[in-house]
């Protein structure tokens, strides 16, 4: 997915750059986004195209924050105004299982769930509607949302970056060739990781859904 993006944005001018970040950023909580690209790819794009100096990564960082912030508020605003019946629609029933276990993380931990949730793709799009939902203050919310949104904004662009800027100093040092046939074989086993972790997941979701007992049915 990565190398996807990478080849979408290759040869787009800076700007669109910034916009396409932006929305896709701001897109996975706001319109559940997520569910189908982690927004986390585009920031990690972002800092490699920063460290080959098309980006500037000051702006690149206070675009994604800003981005991260305002998506998860939409989020945040999409739960509180249509509340249960948000549960009924096809993302949330799909996944019911990771829903129920955000509810009771949100229970649990109230607005710390946030946070958390900030760093698992499915819960960084689940999150801030299921919080809405449970009508927890927008102020407590919008503190852990900032938060989680920094961290996560610097981590992976910074990520990024860095992998950057070490792939251009092992093409100096190895040659060019060694460093992409190296760059190509990481970034091969980090997608054979991604695809088995999300095997994994679905394998163990599709398990509890269906070990799950069945709602009780009401007499008329």
């Amino acid at each position: 997915m990565l190398e996807q993006f990478n080849v979408l944005v290759d040869g787009l001018p800076p700007g669109l750059i910034y916009l396409l970040i932006a929305f896709l950023v701001f897109a996975e909580a706001a319109l559940f986004f997520g569910f189908v690209f982690p927004g986390e790819t585009a920031i990690v794009v972002g800092g490699v195209l920063a460290s080959q100096g098309k980006l500037s990564l000051p702006l690149l960082l206070a675009i994604s924050v800003a981005a991260a912030v305002v998506g998860d508020s939409v989020g945040y605003e999409i739960g509180r105004r249509y509340g249960v019946r948000l549960l009924d629609t096809k993302p949330m029933t799909k996944h019911r299982v990771k829903v129920g276990k955000a509810q009771d993380l949100i229970r649990r931990r109230g607005a710390f769930a946030v946070f958390i949730g900030r760093f698992t793709a499915l819960l960084r799009a689940l999150m801030p509607a299921l919080v809405g939902a449970s009508r927890l203050p927008y102020s407590k919310f919008l503190l852990f949302n900032v938060i989680g949104g920094v961290v996560w904004v610097c981590t992976f662009t910074l990520g990024g970056y860095y992998a950057g800027e070490a792939f251009d100093h092992a093409a100096k040092l190895a040659g060019r060739g060694l460093a992409i046939a190296l760059a190509v074989a990481v970034v091969a086993a980090i997608v054979v990781w991604s695809v088995r972790k999300h095997r994994r997941e679905n394998a163990v979701e599709e398990e509890a859904e269906a070990t799950a007992p069945e709602p009780a049915q009401t007499g008329t």
